[in-house]
This record gives C-alpha cells, sequence and structure tokens, in this order.
C-alpha cells in the first residue's frame, strides 16, 4: 500500500510535467491541463455584466491559475512519494520528533521546501533511494521556474505581434478603398508584407494556443475585429489589373485560409468556410 501512494505520487508528477512539455515545448490541439484553465477562465469571463473587464483579465490570470496549479499538483505529488515512507526514510532535527512530524501536512511541507529548493533541513531523507529523488524534485522546481519565465517571454511578444497586424490592417482601412491604392507595384510589396504577418500570427496561434485566450479589445488592436477587412482587401485587389497586386492578394487569401483553419480546429470547432470561421474568431472576442 505504502509503494502505490508513492507510485501514485509519481504519476501526479508526471502528468505535470507533460503538461508543462506540452505547453510550452510541442503545442498540441488535444489541449491539456494548462488549455482547460485558460479556456474555463475565458468562458466565466463572459458572464456578469462587467463581461469586457473581466475578459482583459482572462489571459493573465489564466497564466497566473497555470502556473499555480503546476505547483501545487508538483507539490502534491512528491508530498505522495514521502509520505509513506515517513518518518522511517527520514532523519529529523532535534527540535521534532519524527512520530509527531510524519503525518501528510509535514510531508506536504517538506516536498514545498524541496521543490522551493529552500533546503531548510529540519527534514532531511536518509534512505539512499530518498537522498537521490529529492534533489531531483528541486531540479523539476527549478525547471518549473525556468518554464514559466521562457512562457512569459514567449507569449507577450506574440501578443505584441498580433496587435501590430491588426492596427497594420487597420490601417489600410483608413488609407481608402484597396482597389486605388494597392494595384500597384508598392501595394503588392503591402500585401506581401501582410501575408507574411498573418502566417507569422498563424505560428504564434500554433507555438502559444494560450494567448488566443488575450483579449485586445474593441480597438484598431483586435485581430479578431479587423481580419475581416485583410479578407475584402485580398478579395477587391484579385480584381485589379495589376498582375503583381494580385498574386500578392492570392498569397494573402491563402494566409488568411490557413490561419482560418488554425483557429477552426484549435479554438472554435466550427468546421465552417473561412468567412464563417473569422466572424466566429469577431463574435468571440466582440461579447467579450
Amino acid at each position: 500500500m505504502e509503494w502505490l501512494v508513492t507510485l501514485v505520487g509519481a504519476a501526479v508528477v508526471l502528468v505535470i510535467l507533460r503538461d508543462v512539455f506540452h505547453t510550452l515545448w510541442h503545442p498540441t490541439r488535444h489541449g491539456g491541463l494548462s488549455r482547460f484553465v485558460m479556456n474555463l477562465l475565458w468562458r466565466l469571463s463572459t458572464r456578469g455584466r462587467k463581461g469586457r473587464r473581466a475578459a482583459g483579465l482572462a489571459g493573465p490570470v489564466g497564466m497566473v491559475a497555470v502556473v499555480a496549479t503546476w505547483a501545487c499538483a508538483m507539490a502534491v505529488g512528491w508530498a505522495l512519494v514521502y509520505w509513506p515512507h515517513m518518518p522511517e526514510a527520514f532523519s529529523f532535527s532535534g527540535a521534532l520528533k519524527p512520530s509527531e512530524h510524519s503525518g501528510p501536512v509535514d510531508a506536504l511541507y517538506l516536498s514545498m521546501v524541496t521543490v522551493a529548493t529552500l533546503g531548510l533541513g529540519d527534514i532531511a531523507p536518509s534512505a539512499d533511494w530518498v537522498r537521490i529523488v529529492a534533489p531531483l524534485e528541486a531540479l523539476v522546481g527549478f525547471a518549473l521556474l525556468t518554464a514559466t519565465v521562457s512562457w512569459i517571454l514567449g507569449i507577450y511578444p506574440a501578443l505584441a505581434r498580433r496587435r501590430a497586424l491588426a492596427l497594420r490592417i487597420s490601417q489600410l482601412r483608413r488609407a481608402g478603398p484597396p482597389a486605388a491604392h494597392l494595384a500597384s507595384d508598392a501595394g503588392a510589396a503591402i500585401l506581401d508584407q501582410l501575408a507574411a504577418d498573418i502566417a507569422r500570427a498563424c505560428v504564434d496561434f500554433l507555438q502559444y494556443p494560450e494567448s488566443y485566450y488575450f483579449h485586445d479589445g474593441l480597438s484598431d488592436t483586435s485581430l479578431a475585429l479587423t481580419l475581416g477587412y485583410a479578407a475584402e482587401v485580398a478579395e477587391q485587389t484579385r480584381r485589379t489589373g495589376h498582375s503583381g497586386a494580385r498574386d500578392a492578394a492570392a498569397m494573402l487569401a491563402v494566409s488568411l485560409d490557413d490561419l482560418a483553419t488554425v483557429l477552426d480546429e484549435r479554438f472554435l470547432h466550427t468546421r465552417g468556410t473561412r468567412q464563417e470561421v473569422l466572424s466566429a474568431y469577431a463574435h468571440d472576442h466582440r461579447s467579450r
């Protein structure tokens, strides 16, 4: 029974490590704990009269909740590894009585001290296998801290690129009818760059799917509310007489198709056309 509890704790640790791995280094469409937490907070942000303000906090609060879930589950998992083997596998300082400090709370305390790399030493491993396992927990705790920092440093630049793309599309809209100023070599270059930026946004949604749950407001920096105009630009420019602009518009349309496919497969699940997916994306963010 003791080793069964230990195996359960090890399984919890492995599940959390798998979630960290798939969140940061190998994102998949199958989701995981982090995606579940982010999506739950995103859906909850629609409730109440202050849904829009709550949506602005859904992404940052979701990241904090995910990291806290990782840390707490990790600490509980390692505590389950230690608890069945206390006190015989550990040495205690003179101020502590082993028989009085061998419960689940003490195991959780030891786990939290170890994962935080504090090393207070009042309870220390004495059995050979625990002396190997405990440093591994400290390494996992350090890796979790590093993973959190890398996650933050990855998502916020992706958000900046997305908002810059939305602002660029808004600027095109304010510049006037696309057929009037994009049917030229300069216009073709603008459309090529726009297609490249949309492709980059597509990669960002694949690499950092949690960035979807960051609300960009209802301004010109909201990609959800400006992508529809980018699709209009592509369709109108493809009907112009300038061959370079037509080719660039075709590339823009393909980039929009790819982005719509990613949005639909990962988040919206409409199984509709590009226009339907972009409309669903705009509705999902406008309603918040």
